[in-house]
């Protein structure tokens, strides 16, 4: 197989020497251990505060640029154009909230849209009278032009879109450059949460045609506590935290340099080598083997393998099995299902409920996700350990 030929030959974090074999790599990343290197001497040495005019910013303020820099070059953007943040979740409040209160515009989301973007769009609704219109998506998780089209010409006034770039539990990619094109052909302004998408393809503002576009540092092997969000020059946003004026005005507070130097290290590293194909093809004989082990049983919860789904994203459902039974039942592996535990009462997904899945199938589903050190030795195992769990049932 095309996986076994070629292994990750980047330094291994030492917290996946022992424990199961993690294929959660959507959930989070382990940092990399040059991510990690580069910004050590941020907590340990150059304390300064970027904005002092005297030595002691100095060496803070250039870290800060380079950082700046190396996010924008990984995005296709300008290092102006970049605003760090403290979470993609607070990038994707200040994108939406920040568009919508600047130009009291009608609100255009999708229905599989992570949490931090689709209870923003409720908090509009609820505490601005936003209006908020959900689009829905198809069985493979898509959102079409044409009912875009619908919602746009249906309002009045300014809109704001937000598609998501790849979904976080099918690795479905939506067409947001098509989507974008007509969203500015009806005027309105175009978010684009990229969290799982940078880092595993490539992402180009000036392609996808977006606005505003969010960056996640865990999500790419940089620490939790790191995002950006990218804002087109020109666009107007009201800004999430009021202060002192850093970050363009729009997110005050001095500024966290070594999660900034740790995020521009992460991109640096991921525009070097996103090494899609390897991980394609581990991701594909996962679920060619799995498929064997279990003859009739797999059922695939998002689009084929190609350019819609993410390389390193593989979601799903197996006939007769409850997906937390079968995790549980394979401590081999570290894995995700998309239902919610509510006291020990499990819900199915949301997102694939909104792409046509009647309940069993939602529970059933198991999302694995690999990534930088993932091998074709880790899916020997996952294979094995899926399978004896199901079939041990």
């Amino acid at each position: 197989m095309s996986g076994r030929t070629t292994e990750v030959a980047c330094p291994r974090p030492p917290s996946l020497a022992t424990g199961p074999v993690y294929l959660d790599y959507n959930a989070t990343t382990p940092v990399d251990p040059r991510v990690t290197e580069a910004a050590l001497p941020h907590w340990t040495e150059f304390f300064g505060n970027p904005s002092s005019d005297h030595a002691f910013g100095g060496e803070p303020r250039r870290a800060l640029a380079t950082a700046r820099a190396q996010v924008a070059d990984l995005i296709g953007a300008r290092p102006p154009e970049i605003v760090f943040t403290g979470s993609g979740s607070e990038a994707n409040l200040l994108a939406l909230r920040g568009a919508v209160l600047a130009a009291d515009a009608h609100l255009v989301v999708q229905a599989t849209e992570h949490p931090a973007v689709l209870e923003t769009a409720r908090a509009l609704g609820r505490l601005h009278g936003t209006r908020v219109t959900v689009l829905p998506v198809d069985h493979d998780g898509l959102v079409s032009v044409e009912a875009l089209d619908a919602a746009l010409r249906t309002g009045a006034g300014r809109a704001v879109v937000s598609i998501m770039a790849a979904n976080n539990e099918t690795g479905a990619i939506q067409p947001v450059a098509e989507l974008a094109e007509l969203a500015h052909a009806r005027g309105a302004l175009v978010h684009c949460d990229a969290a799982q998408a940078c880092g595993k393809i490539p992402v180009n503002v000036g392609a996808l045609g977006v606005d505003l576009l969010t960056v996640v540092g865990h999500k790419m092997y940089a620490p939790r506590g790191a995002a950006a969000l990218f804002v087109r020059e020109g666009v107007a946003l009201e800004p999430v935290v009021y202060g002192g004026g850093q970050e363009r005005g729009l997110r005050a507070g001095t500024e966290n340099v070594a999660l900034a130097v740790a995020l521009g290290t992460a991109a640096r590293l991921a525009a070097a080598d996103l090494a899609a194909g390897r991980l394609a093809a581990l991701r594909d004989d996962l679920h060619r083997r799995l498929a064997a082990a279990l003859p009739g049983r797999v059922r695939l919860n998002g689009p084929e393998a190609g350019v819609q789904r993410l390389p390193n994203t593989l979601n799903v459902s197996i006939d007769g099995a409850r997906g937390h039974d079968v995790l549980a039942a394979a401590p081999e592996i570290a894995a995700s299902t998309g239902s919610a535990c509510h006291s020990g009462v499990h819900t199915p997904s949301p997102v694939l409920t909104a792409m046509g899945f009647d309940a069993d199938r939602a529970l059933a589903a198991i999302r694995l996700s690999l990534g930088r050190w993932s091998t074709a030795a880790d899916v020997d195992t996952a294979v094995r350990a899926i399978g004896s769990a199901v079939e041990g049932r």
